[in-house]
């Protein structure tokens, strides 16, 4: 619920200029991307000291590190890099180790989360990709070598979305090559390199998989958010079985009190299903439950960690995601969370758990990450210094007074530096993060919003120019954006992160916004989130407080693009004909179409057809931004009173329909850029350094090749069975 993540929107300013896109406890996608050069694109080299330059020969400078490594389908793969790591304390790399392998080691649950046959289809692309290679580098048949590209393509859109389901839009993706050059691939294969089922023949393997791969009407959506649809029934996610919608929604409606002050969040770690009797329960992700042999594994590796933590507050929060591990007690996980929070002053972080509900349809059940980091000093001053006055910026909010929190309480604002990411986390990846999501705790103890500095960094590096010069306006809003956007972004997923998810509180007697708001909870936070950053981005406070300079052109910038972005550039992500599902993408429509249509009569911002191509130009920055502040003060209101009738107007109105004429045109504008709408990461490699049985120093690996890698964790992370 509370993450900001880049889309290819979003790059054109993370990636072309450093910013980024704020949504929810993540921070996710860029809005969208920029264009991407024939040539691997790399970061600048750091110049010699004139005084080294004299001290020392000259040495021939270290190669630039190649940042984007290749492009296919809609994605491109980057790499990004860990500076600093080799400054680390010898325990802290080692606890960084320990760390990263307990992340890798949940990999296989993401993929039985996203749907219960995509460990099976893994684990066949892994066994046939030797095969596919042959026949693509060594075929003398144009033919073959086409079909095997197409299954090629296909098998890392399978790695990079953890399943068959695109990573975004949830819906399903098939490959492009033919079921009968699969079919090839099957019997080519040595039948003990399959996924095969006992007793089973390959010939039956053959016949219940082709219609996984490649019948589009099996399993169409991961995640339903379709009005009016059973959104379990018609949502492919392995969260559910056998069950409806309404009676996922009354057992929970007994189990949860509404007046409890410190609710569990009730479904977070078990998947819903019938005993044979028919009665309903849930099958716990735990150490003697479902997912046993790959918790296991990351507990195995958390106890590691427990004896070199750095501080003790780190060390019992450790502890107590091992019980909850062991115990699958919500209550512990609660425990885990509020020593976590109050984990402030150890260098290293991790997140690690069942965090996110965006995967289920009903905001329950929650997917496995982890994201493994330390703290960058220097560059946490930004952020912090928005952090330590969290209750002036909750004071002087728009929102009503009884709405408002009266004592924010320890927001820890930091950037940080990423070691790797695992599970919901890659190889799409946050760019900020906002914790935990239980909204007791953030009251009563606070909560950690982080920026990922690295990750960001890395997306400015990779662009090429080309979806500002198509999209903006005119050159003075282009000048505008190239000089203050990257600020800008970064601005605003601080605040989305450190004052906007920490924002607001819920009347007394009102449930969590999962049981009020239902299946609009996430776009909603994200849009409220969204709307505090945006509110406050012109405001003298952050002059002030130095991390802004005077005379408003910085939020001119991100004012600029994010009603591009929510009007005109995320749509790229969407095919001709679909509407909008995606939480962050509903959000940010919702929030630029209804400020365009209150702001109408006074022209506030206007839409400009010139040559055939449709702009929106912001006119009014001072009126956009009071037109923020009230729509900021009914998305309170609706999550302070459970109002689900008011939000769920306010997202089908606004953030679902898209105008196909509009749409058509953005599209055809984005092809001719040739920039894949969606990026994500290969990870490094932590390395140990073993003498006389103990670990002495860890290196880092930055490996090149995203294929390698994946069949690598495939090889290396196997944990749990075909089916659980």
């Amino acid at each position: 619920m509370n993450r900001t993540r880049l889309s290819a929107a979003a790059l054109l300013v993370v990636s072309q200029l450093g910013g980024g896109c704020a949504s929810t406890t993540r921070t996710t996608s860029p809005p969208a991307p920029t264009a991407v050069s024939a040539a691997p694109v790399e970061a600048e080299p750091q110049p010699a000291t004139p005084a080294a330059a004299l001290a020392a020969p000259a040495t021939p400078a270290a190669p630039p590190f190649q940042v984007v490594t290749e492009q296919f389908a809609d994605l491109r793969i980057l790499r990004y890099q860990v500076p600093g790591f080799e400054a680390l304390e010898p325990q802290q790399k080692e606890l960084l180790y320990y760390l990263y392998e307990a992340a890798l080691s949940g990999r296989d649950i993401i993929y039985d989360q996203n749907y219960k046959h995509n460990l099976r289809v893994r684990r066949t692309l892994e066994a046939v990709w030797k095969a596919n290679e042959e026949r693509r580098t060594a075929s003398t048949s144009q033919q073959q070598i086409d079909q095997a590209t197409k299954f090629a393509t296909y098998a890392k859109r399978v790695w990079f979305s953890n399943g068959i389901h695109h990573h975004y839009s949830t819906r399903k993706f098939v490959p492009e090559c033919t079921p009968a050059y699969f079919k090839e691939l099957i019997f080519a294969t040595d039948s003990k390199l399959l996924p095969l089922e006992p007793g089973e023949s390959v010939t039956k393997f053959l016949a219940a998989m082709t219609p996984i791969l490649f019948d589009p009407n099996v399993a169409p959506k991961r995640v339903n958010q379709e009005a009016g649809k059973d959104l379990v029934k018609t949502s492919a996610s392995n969260f559910y079985e056998g069950l409806t919608q309404a009676e996922v929604e009354a057992f929970y409606k007994k189990k949860i009190n509404p007046k409890d002050p410190q609710p569990v969040s009730y479904g977070l770690n078990s998947k819903l299903v019938k005993d044979r009797q028919g009665r309903v329960q849930e099958r716990k992700w735990m150490t003697e439950g479902m997912y046993d042999k790959a918790l296991t594994q990351v507990v195995f590796w958390l106890e590691k960690a427990i004896t070199v933590a750095e501080t003790p507050e780190q060390k019992l929060a450790l502890q107590k995601l091992v019980q909850f591990y062991h115990s699958g007690d919500l209550r512990k996980w609660d425990e885990y969370n509020v020593a976590w929070v109050h984990d402030t002053q150890s260098l290293t972080d991790v997140v690690n758990g069942f965090i996110e509900v965006y995967g289920d349809p009903l905001g329950y059940r929650a997917s496995y990450e982890s994201v493994v980091s330390f703290k960058d000093v220097e560059a946490t001053k930004r952020i912090k210094a928005i952090g330590d006055e969290a209750q002036w910026f909750e004071d002087n909010s728009p929102i009503k007074p009884e709405h408002k929190k009266k004592n924010v309480i320890g927001i820890t604002a930091k950037v940080i530096t990423t070691v790797v990411e695992a599970g919901d986390a890659a190889p799409n990846t946050p760019i900020g993060i906002n914790l935990p999501n239980a909204s007791w705790i953030r009251k009563e103890h606070g909560s950690k919003s982080v920026n990922l500095g690295n990750i960001v960094d890395a997306y400015s590096a990779a662009d090429a120019g080309g979806m500002l010069d198509e999209f903006a306006f005119d050159e003075a809003e282009k000048q505008r954006a190239r000089q203050y956007a990257a600020l800008a972004g970064k601005l605003h997923t601080d605040m989305h992160e450190v004052i906007g998810h920490a924002s607001g509180q819920l009347n007394k007697g009102v449930g969590t916004p999962k049981e009020t708001l239902k299946s609009y909870a996430s776009a909603l936070e994200e849009a409220r989130a969204d709307l505090v950053a945006l509110y406050y981005l012109p405001d003298a406070k952050l002059s002030q407080l130095g991390v802004l300079p005077a005379g408003g052109e910085v939020a001119r910038a991100e004012y600029d693009n994010y009603i591009r972005n929510g009007l005109l550039t995320q749509l790229v992500r969407l095919k001709l004909g679909e509407t909008v599902e995606e939480a962050h993408m509903r959000n940010r429509q919702m929030v630029a179409k209804w400020a365009f249509e209150k702001g109408q009569k006074d022209k506030v911002i206007g839409r400009v057809t010139r040559e055939g191509n449709t702009y929106f130009r912001v006119n009014d920055y001072e009126k956009l931004r009071g037109l923020f502040g009230q729509l900021l003060r009914e998305l309170q209101r609706i999550t302070s009173e459970g109002d689900y009738a008011a939000g769920k107007a306010l997202i089908e109105t606004y953030g679902v329909k898209v105008d196909p004429a509009l749409h058509k045109e953005v599209l055809a504008r984005y092809q001719k850029l040739n920039i894949a709408p969606y990026a994500g990461f290969i990870q490094p490699r932590l390395v140990p350094v073993v003498k006389d049985g103990k670990i002495t120093d860890v290196k880092v690996e930055y490996p090149t090749d995203f294929s390698q890698q994946m069949l690598d964790y495939g090889r290396k992370y196997r944990l749990l069975p075909n089916f659980n």
